[in-house]
């Protein structure tokens, strides 16, 4: 009895004494700790990295500053293996929640990996941005930022480097499609990122409506919306007989926006399955009613990822749309963004989602119902984009009639 009397005081000194104030740096690693405690999605990882022992560790060690105070809060969630729970600085944690609302500070630079080697290369510079004043194209491979590697920072890193305050530079090496190498001194600045595009197309005699979402930010279910009432509304092409949704290269963004979308599309049906850190499964459920009923087909490949892989696992297990493409990345787990007294923020994994019919897509993707040729176009609604016309025609085949020719 007295030697566990003794291994339980000796617990109770550990930890810093109630007694001795910390200091503001302090007290902002304790408060990130305590944040993580509360709500990461896998307590029993907390335990098996001993959680509390790595706030006492990061404690011993002189921390009189932000910047020192944000270097313990990463070392300490670095053993939990998580690369999504991450501490985030104050100037990406305001990159990242105006990533959210529709617009973000950076280059306009839409990254990718490319299928063959898996080399970080530029999807798409954003119209009017800063990346397509300098002349940058589709299929351009980004070599360095800042001096540091890309396949060492990896294409989020590549990204979060990349974004950065207004009026501030960063310096971007590349390798042009033809094998040209240089380097390009790149300002910062407001880009909007029109995560909503769509248009009509003919094909077959038909007439469809295309719908590209690139990331699920704030303004996204009601340009949807929007975009589909126009749609939807005859013109002098007729109404839309078909939809192809395009969900290529997006990453996801935020969850609520996804299953926003995915309401207007889904009658009543089962969207996904999310479990919560006390193992909670619970079901989110289609409202009835459709803003668009008609035939669909959606896109996919290995950049789309989280919110956008929820809209299209519910539409394939719902049979309301076949995927076509390339096999989605595998991100099946929710983050919160948390603010910290400071300015600073924390990315925490809150939970995990499984489709309606059950499949936990973490790390292992959604395969489409559809594989399409390989190599996958660089610019999706671009002049060479194949996958499109593929889609087109896939899409034609399952309407009334098929293909007619006036």
């Amino acid at each position: 009895m007295s030697g566990l009397v003794a291994t339980a005081l000796w617990l109770v000194l550990a930890l810093p004494a109630p007694s001795l104030a910390l200091s503001d740096a302090q007290q902002l690693v304790v408060e990130a700790w305590r944040l993580v405690n509360q709500s990461y999605v896998d307590p029993a990882r907390l335990e098996t990295v001993q959680w509390r022992w790595l706030r006492q560790k990061a404690l011993e060690k002189p921390i009189t500053s932000s910047p020192e105070a944000y270097d313990a809060i990463e070392a300490m969630l670095t053993p939990i293996g998580d690369p999504y729970t991450r501490m985030l600085r104050p100037e990406e944690y305001a990159a990242l929640r105006s990533n959210t609302q529709g617009r973000v500070s950076g280059v306009g630079l839409q990254l990718g990996l490319r299928a063959s080697d898996q080399r970080i290369v530029v999807i798409a510079p954003l119209d009017a941005s800063p990346a397509a004043d300098a002349g940058i194209v589709s299929g351009t491979e980004i070599l360095r930022v800042n001096g540091i590697p890309a396949e060492e920072l990896g294409l989020e890193g590549t990204a979060a480097g990349l974004r950065g305050p207004a009026g501030s530079d960063v310096l971007v090496a590349l390798r042009s499609p033809a094998g040209k190498e240089w380097e390009v001194l790149l300002d910062r600045r407001d880009v909007d990122l029109q995560p909503v595009r769509h248009h009509r197309l003919q094909s077959g005699g038909h007439t469809l409506g295309y719908l590209r979402i690139t990331q699920f930010s704030e303004p996204v279910p009601q340009q949807v919306r929007a975009a589909l009432r126009e749609l939807t509304t005859p013109s002098g092409d007729g109404a839309i007989e078909g939809l192809i949704l395009d969900l290529r290269n997006d990453s996801g963004g935020l969850v609520t926006a996804g299953l926003a979308v995915a309401d207007s599309l889904l009658d009543g049906a089962p969207i996904v399955e999310t479990q919560d850190r006390g193992g909670i499964a619970a079901r989110q459920q289609a409202t009835p009613g459709l803003l668009y009923a008609g035939p669909m087909l959606t896109l996919v490949n290995a950049g789309t990822a989280s919110a956008s892989e929820i809209l299209a696992g519910a539409l394939q297990d719902s049979g309301r749309s076949r995927l076509a493409g390339s096999r989605t990345f595998g991100k099946g787990l929710i983050q919160t963004l948390i603010n910290l007294s400071d300015g600073s923020g924390l990315a925490v994994t809150v939970a995990r989602y499984l489709t309606p019919s059950g499949r936990d897509i973490q790390n292992q993707g959604i395969e489409p119902d559809v594989l399409l040729p390989q190599p996958e176009p660089l610019e999706p609604d671009g002049s060479g984009d194949t996958w499109l016309l593929e889609a087109t025609t896939l899409l034609v085949a399952s309407l009334p009639g098929g293909a007619r020719h006036p």
